[in-house]
């Protein structure tokens, strides 16, 4: 997963995405004899910002490592990473199994490392190009450990961590951007047996339904060769395609040939810093949606819903402390503030604020539920106050008790039949004369004004 920095991890180039290749380069990030790394402060916060979010124990020294190996896009024969002293170990989360209910799944270790350049192979015909612009981005690897049993657990904890990450700030986890990338293992082994079998490695998803897609291939052609009797290697597989290409075998770590990075002294983390950025630390997706469930009574489902970034969470909180019903906030933030955040790529056009007052103009009567909705797409597009463009678009209910009743006499006058009906017992034809009512005034009427009124005049 890449990090939020603007920087990279050992220098000072920008890690902006979409850039002219090979121009966010220096000596550093492009390993030039005599170039010294120095590691990036603001690198090294989130890191451990990720590894409290995820529960992790973080030890305050740790050591980076040169993990060697041979490609065109890693310009130093190696890649500065972490091995027997990560940054952070033991950590955990819980995600819930549509078949074993809630799992704890353990994490075994977070470490910081650089990113190595990318290969190009559409750019030129019959070659490959080189953009060293990823070359030094800075990245933490989570590893976890093997409680998970199924492709769907695995897309759920993919779902879970990435949340958590978004919402302590450390990445956006853009897959599409390539700031955050799934290896996945899987494993099979017979009914019974306690033993795990020979784990195989899938490369190159570029979403989690792809990674839950690839594992079951995976899984399949596992089981296909176990029951032929055949024997399980060490493979990784590419599923770029979207059906398993066979790369390598799986290297392990001694084929690295890790040792310490000379050019780097241990990472030291101060207790009381590290003291602060634990105080710092929002409270987490789970946290919330508990808190939502309980504090304001709404349905669970509505509360996930609703904790489901940091930035909606803290909208709706903003509409509730603006004054308005929690249920209500709720259902106008769960349909019409998500859908247009959905169309405007993440913005909030309608402020907390202005959205309270809206809903207050349906709370007093003043708008109809269907003419607020008219009101909020238009408040989208300028900056006005609801009541003054609900009256500009003429959407304001009539509560006037003379013009009410002038409507009321019209339809009465109209449907004498109906009149007498009801007077003989036939209650359902209110809602009959309610909707003449309120078509004879343009929808403007005061619902609630007019059948008071219209059961007054009818006795």
């Amino acid at each position: 997963m890449q990090l939020n920095t603007r920087t990279k991890m050992f220098c000072g180039c920008s890690t902006a995405f979409g850039d002219q290749p090979n121009t966010n380069t220096c000596p550093v990030c492009l390993g030039l004899p005599g170039a010294l790394p120095i590691a990036n402060r603001e690198a090294v916060r989130l890191a451990v910002r990720a590894a409290l979010a995820l529960d992790f124990n973080v030890h305050v020294q740790s050591w980076f490592a040169r993990k060697h190996y041979f490609y065109p896009d890693l310009p130093k024969g190696y890649q500065i990473s972490q091995f027997d002293r990560p940054l952070a170990t033991g950590g955990r989360l819980e995600i819930v199994s549509p078949d074993r209910g809630s799992v704890a799944v353990g994490i075994t270790r977070l470490h910081l490392e650089e990113d190595a350049g990318k290969s190009v192979h559409d750019r030129f015909v019959d070659k490959t190009a080189i953009d060293f612009n990823r070359s030094g981005i800075p990245l933490v690897e989570i590893v976890s450990e093997p409680d998970l049993r199924s492709p769907t657990e695995a897309r759920g904890y993919l779902g879970v961590l990435k949340q958590i990450l978004q919402y302590v700030g450390v990445s956006d986890c853009s897959m599409e951007a390539g700031r955050l990338r799934v290896d996945a293992n899987l494993s099979v082994r017979r009914a019974g047996e306690r033993e795990l079998g020979v784990k195989q490695e899938v490369k190159n998803m570029n979403s989690f339904a792809a990674v839950e897609r690839a594992l079951e291939q995976l899984r399949c052609a596992q089981i296909e060769a176990l029951s032929r009797g055949e024997r399980i290697e060490l493979v990784t597989f590419s599923a770029a395609t979207g059906e398993l290409r066979r790369m390598r075998g799986k290297e392990e770590s001694h084929d690295y040939r890790y040792f310490p990075e000379p050019d780097l002294p241990p990472l030291g983390i101060e207790e009381t810093w590290l003291a602060r950025e634990r105080d710092d630390m929002p409270e987490l997706p789970a946290a919330l949606q508990q808190r939502f469930h309980e504090q304001y009574g709404i349905r669970a489902y509505d509360a996930e819903v609703l904790a489901g970034t940091r930035e909606v969470a803290q909208y709706y909180e903003s509409v509730i402390a603006a004054g308005v019903e929690a249920r209500a906030a709720a259902h106008w933030v769960m349909g019409s503030v998500l859908q247009d955040l959905k169309e405007s790529g993440g913005v909030f056009r309608v402020g907390p604020a202005r959205l309270a007052t809206l809903i207050g103009l349906v709370a007093d009567g003043t708008l109809s539920n269907q003419a607020a909705k008219h009101v909020f797409s238009e408040l989208t597009k300028c900056d006005g106050e609801p009541r003054a463009v609900a009256d500009r678009m003429g959407l304001l209910q009539v509560a006037d008790e003379d013009q009410l009743s002038q409507w009321i006499d019209t339809v009465l006058e109209r449907y004498p039949d109906e009149v007498a009906k009801w007077l003989g017992g036939e209650s359902k034809l209110m809602g009959f004369l309610m909707g003449r009512v309120m078509k004879e005034s343009g929808g403007k009427a005061d619902p609630r004004r007019v059948q008071g009124l219209l059961e007054k005049r009818l006795r």
